[in-house]
This record gives structure tokens, C-alpha cells and sequence, in this order.
């Protein structure tokens, strides 16, 4: 039987949260067998895609503000149609040069609409390809709610008119699509859940924390850094404080920060081991991203969430109230956050129980390779020998 050839597409603009879940899901495709190729379109991030996988990378964009409002390169200059055709010629011809058996875009058509560009290209080929590929959606259990009339009922059409699979990467126990997502009911795709996708248990932490305060990338969250220096300068309680800033905090922001030193804080700008770290800080602050979150949930430690919420974003927010209902972290809303309220805060917590065990699955990588195996298997199997038999001849190249 020919190895299984999977094609992810994934943009990340502000954070690293949808590079770093979709590079374990890629992971885990290649440790199951699948030849993996994941094409990127963000600021390069030191350690994604990861090993063992073939990696190709777009001309990088982020966003212009953390409201999402526009699309600029790295020097912060607005996109235009030669960047975009450009773009979307590397990507057509990335599909065509691996010609996979299934494509895995991540985030659109519920996210990522700036990216219509390029992915709208994208889905006409894979339809016209023969044999065509399983085309999967790949998103978050909690999506960002669309306020503008009609966008929903587009993404619905979109969905029911290309794709053969929603992976939603979350547990059904904590969260369902149809929570934020409210025309999940006219979803004719298959809908199905893989757990979430967190990394594997860490070893022991190097080093131990009282305080430890993470701003995912980096790139959103000046405020929690800013006051999580001022606290800890005020600080009387001989606490060891920790911040990591961020890949995608601009150098010069950086640069300044960490010259600012104050006695028993450490300010990084990344650390590799940031989920083992998590195993023996006291407590960790940080936003509510999806990645984050499942760090702090395979960690066990207490958690303090910081919600990001600018430009109407509302994921987080819901995300860290329901962990906040099940006991599982305390919420201070980013309107709330003064050096004075996070130190209020973090006091109150450290002197509170550990959170309960919980069960949410967070083998969300592993059960995505196992469910795409066995979908493929079955879509191939109800589209017929000659479909199969067709898919067999492109392993040689005939």
C-alpha cells in the first residue's frame, strides 16, 4: 500500500497558536507513516514546522494591528496584488508538485478570510484534480464569533459546496462547535472532534518559578508585559519571577524590557522548554490562547488567565470563562489589568488550592492521524476501485 501523502496549509499573523497546532499535527501525520509537506505563510518561527516534515514557506505577511485589519510584510508594508499573485502561484504550485492525498487547511473558511486570495485558488484546483484529494478544514473547538450579516452563511457554503471533513481539535465534553459557530446545524460536511491538541508530557522543570508569565508570541500583550514588570518591581515577597515575552515582540521593545532589570525577575524572549517550566512554576499568567491553555491543562499548575480582547476578539475570552467554571484558572480581564490588579491577582490565587484533576483529552495530534487514516480509507473505499487504483499509480509517478 503507498504512503499516504498529507498537504497542510496553515497562516499564522499575530501569535504562533495556529503554527504550533498544526506543526504537532504534522508531527504526529509523519509518526504515523503519512508523508507530510506544510506550507507556512508567517513570520518564521525558530523550531516549526518541526522534524521530518517538508516544509515550504510563502512570502511572509502578518497583520497590520492586532484588529486583523490588513495584511503587511515583515518591514510592515501593505500587500499588494504582485505580493498576492505571487503567493498564490507558490501555493498552486506546491499542490501540484506533491500531489497529495489529503489536503488540511487550517482555520478557513471559519478564519482566515484574508486569506481568500489565495486559498479560494487553492480549493478550484484541488476540485479540478483527478483523483481529487480529501479536502479537511482544520479548526480550534472555540472560534472567533462573526458579527458582519452573512459571513457565516458563506462559510457554511463553502464548507458544504468543497470540504468532506470539519477536524475540530477539542474535547465535546468542554466545548462544541455550535457554542460559538451558531449555524453548525447546516453543516453537511462531516463534523468530528480529535481532543485537544496539546504537546506531550514534559520532563521535570530545569528551573522553578514562583511567578510564571508567558505573552504567547508575542506580538499582542504589551500590557501584561508592562505590568508584570511594574508588579514584580513592587513586589515585597522575595517571589522568583519569570517572563517570556514572545518570539514576535519587536527587538526594540524587547531590547528595552531587558534592560530594565529588576531584582528576582528573569525576562526571555523564548524559551524551547516553556511546557516543562509550567511543571514546577507555582502559578502561570498568561493570555487565554488555545495553545497556552493546553499547556497549563498538561501541567496541572494554577492559572491565571489574561484574556486577549482587542478589535472585538472574542475566543479567548470565552475560552478562559469556561475553564474558569470548572475550576480550572482564574479570569482578570484585559480591561482590568493594572500592575496593581495583576499583583491583587496573583496574590489571591497562589493562596488558593491547586486545581482539581481534570479529563479533557489532549491527545488531539495522535487521534487527528488516526481519524484522517481511517476517513481517507473510508471516503477512497466509497469512491470506488478505479478511484483507488488511480491514487495507487501516482506513488511511482505514472
Amino acid at each position: 500500500m503507498k504512503q499516504l501523502g498529507a498537504f497542510l496549509y496553515v497562516q499564522h499573523l499575530l501569535g504562533i497558536g495556529h503554527l504550533a497546532r498544526t506543526s504537532r499535527v504534522a508531527a504526529a501525520l509523519v509518526d504515523d507513516g503519512f508523508d507530510v509537506t506544510i506550507v507556512t505563510g508567517g513570520a518564521p518561527v525558530a523550531g516549526f514546522p518541526g522534524l521530518g516534515v517538508k516544509s515550504v514557506t510563502l512570502p511572509p505577511v502578518t497583520s497590520g494591528d492586532e484588529g486583523f485589519s490588513g495584511l503587511v510584510d515583515l518591514q510592515g508594508k501593505p500587500i499588494d496584488d504582485d505580493f498576492k499573485k505571487r503567493r498564490s502561484e507558490m501555493l498552486l504550485q506546491a499542490f501540484q508538485d506533491c500531489r497529495p492525498d489529503i489536503v488540511i487547511v487550517e482555520a478557513f473558511p471559519f478564519g482566515r478570510r484574508q486569506m481568500r486570495f489565495e486559498l479560494l485558488p487553492l480549493i478550484e484546483a484541488i476540485d479540478a484534480t483527478s483523483p481529487r484529494p480529501l479536502l479537511v478544514t482544520s479548526i480550534r473547538d472555540i472560534l472567533q464569533e462573526r458579527v458582519k450579516p452573512g459571513r457565516n452563511e458563506e462559510t457554511v457554503d463553502l464548507v458544504n459546496t468543497h470540504f468532506d471533513l470539519v477536524m475540530v481539535h477539542g474535547d465535546p465534553a468542554f466545548a462544541t462547535v455550535d457554542k460559538t459557530f451558531p449555524l453548525a446545524g447546516a453543516i453537511k460536511a462531516d463534523v468530528t472532534y480529535t481532543g485537544l491538541v496539546a504537546a506531550p508530557p514534559s520532563p521535570a522543570a530545569s528551573e522553578r518559578f514562583d511567578v510564571l508569565v508567558s505573552v504567547g508570541g508575542g506580538a499582542a500583550g504589551s500590557s501584561l508585559v508592562s505590568s508584570t514588570i511594574a508588579a514584580a518591581r513592587n513586589a515585597k515577597n522575595g517571589w522568583k519571577w519569570c517572563l517570556i515575552t514572545g518570539p514576535n515582540l519587536p527587538k526594540d521593545q524587547f531590547d528595552a524590557i531587558a534592560h530594565d532589570v529588576t531584582p528576582g525577575l528573569s525576562i526571555f524572549r523564548f524559551r524551547e522548554d516553556f511546557a516543562s517550566l509550567l511543571t514546577g512554576a507555582r502559578l502561570s499568567v498568561s493570555q487565554a490562547g488555545y495553545n497556552t491553555v493546553c499547556d497549563v491543562l498538561r501541567a496541572g499548575c494554577r492559572s491565571l488567565l489574561v484574556p486577549f480582547a482587542a478589535g472585538g476578539e472574542s475566543e479567548q475570552t470565552v475560552r478562559a470563562l469556561m475553564l474558569e467554571e470548572l475550576g480550572l484558572a482564574t479570569v482578570l480581564m484585559e480591561k482590568d489589568l493594572t500592575p496593581e490588579g495583576l499583583a491583587q491577582a496573583i496574590e489571591e490565587v497562589l493562596v488558593a488550592p491547586r486545581p482539581s484533576a481534570h479529563r479533557l483529552d489532549l491527545e488531539g495530534a495522535r487521534h487527528s492521524a488516526q481519524i484522517l487514516r481511517d476517513r481517507y480509507r473510508t471516503w477512497s473505499l466509497k469512491r470506488g476501485p478505479g478511484f483507488r487504483e488511480a491514487h495507487d499509480q501516482t506513488d511511482d509517478g505514472s
